[in-house]
């Protein structure tokens, strides 16, 4: 165990600023156990949107590392997060990742729990033994126009300025009115920080990305010419889309700070959605009026992220499950009454970005092969890499709150 031990703050001094992260960061089971309770449980992680529990009893469940949590809307119609860990003997009380119920059963003894988390049943305990001190423990939660993020930490960092300065800029697209399309996991064999790294970066569009280098004017800064730029905000005038690029360096003191970014940028002449053709995948999100040929990029704390059209919303999350093992979970939503088939081809739809998460997978994987390499030395960063310094920069901060003593 490495949290607050020398061990630790030495590993976290052996980067050197305006380098790659040395080996032992993408290596090492101490840190990496850290992470999870030092990064993971106390940052803010997008799990799913309202559109997975509509009527009262439903409920999923999101897993990272070695936690699990509950969403679920009870009677009253609230949306409400626990750990999936009963307040017994530990055992798991979900076992399915969805569905309806009209309670929570934990599967070894019984022990019962009102869907707003309330222990309602225990048999066979002692004299004095209080229910209403063993219910689920709730997780904190927030949901920002439909995407419901939650965070377990007993203090969670404060994201509502956050949300409150984005929310403008994304009600145009009517977030609160999709419904998932497909979404799909990509395992690679890699650390989770590869794979958030690799997301971070457009340094690898160009060489990596063929496809998606075709219709996305980001593969290099100097292509977003002043002409595309300035159709892209006549366009986005017209339908009213915001293309306002805002940068915002949150500060929570003794807890995560959580960043946003949100930037609309032109996609290539000709290109009016991410497809393939260049055409429309689906009908028009929430209020937009017209096609811009933009995308925007949107990032909610540094773990969620999402890529809006016009027409649709691809969601972008890459979930730890082990040292070397990462799951890049993909999400497509369209708009609420757009049905597969009739206003949408599901092949279509998908078929940029999971061409793009195979290659990522690959490249991903490949990176994690060499950086084990005893003899792998951190090069320089790129100018192009800059999401990878702020990264460094806040995952660095939190990790060093826990050798405060």
């Amino acid at each position: 165990m490495l949290d607050n031990t020398p061990e630790l703050a030495a590993l976290l001094d052996r980067h050197t600023e305006g380098l790659a992260f040395p080996r032992e960061f993408y290596t090492s089971r101490g840190l990496y156990d850290a992470e999870i309770r030092q990064y993971w449980n106390a940052s803010w992680i997008w799990v799913g949107h309202i559109c997975q529990i509509p009527e009262p009893g439903d409920f999923f469940t999101f897993d990272y590392g070695p936690e699990s949590i509950i969403i679920a809307r009870d009677r009253a119609g609230e949306v409400g997060a626990f750990l999936n860990v009963c307040r017994h003997r530990g055992s798991r009380v979900c076992t399915e990742a969805a569905g309806n119920a009209r309670l929570f059963v934990c599967p070894y003894h019984a022990w019962t729990y009102e869907l707003n988390g309330r222990l309602r049943g225990a048999q066979h305990m002692p004299e004095g033994f209080d229910p209403s001190a063993h219910g689920l423990l709730r997780a904190h939660i927030r949901v920002f126009q439909g995407m419901i993020l939650i965070c377990t930490a007993d203090s969670p960092p404060d994201i509502d300025p956050v949300l409150k300065q984005i929310a403008p800029l994304t009600a145009p697209f009517g977030l609160d009115r999709l419904r998932i399309a497909h979404e799909a996991s990509y395992p690679v064999p890699a650390n989770w920080k590869l794979a958030l790294e690799n997301y971070m970066e457009c340094y690898h569009c160009g060489p990596a990305h063929q496809e998606y280098s075709r219709s996305h004017s980001l593969k290099d800064p100097a292509s977003m010419t002043p002409e595309l730029m300035g159709a892209l905000a006549a366009n986005a005038a017209q339908a009213g889309v915001s293309i306002e690029e805002v940068i915002i360096n949150g500060s929570n003191a003794g807890a995560v700070a959580v960043d946003a970014y949100h930037r609309r940028y032109p996609l290539y002449s000709g290109y009016q959605t991410g497809s393939q053709s260049g055409a429309p995948l689906a009908p028009l999100l929430g209020d937009v009026t017209a096609f811009d040929g933009g995308a925007t990029d949107l990032q909610l704390g540094i773990l969620n992220n999402f890529l809006i059209y016009a027409d649709h919303v691809v969601g972008y999350r890459f979930v730890p499950r082990d040292v070397q093992q990462t799951d890049i979970q993909v999400i497509w939503y369209v708009r609420e009454d757009a049905e597969a088939g009739r206003d949408y081809d599901a092949d279509a739809l998908t078929w940029l970005w999971h061409v793009t998460s195979l290659d990522d997978e690959r490249i991903i994987r490949v990176n994690q092969e060499g950086v084990n390499s005893h003899h792998f030395v951190p090069g320089p960063l790129s100018e192009m890499e800059w999401g990878i310094r702020a990264f460094y920069t806040g995952y660095l901060d939190v990790m060093r709150q826990s050798l405060t003593p």
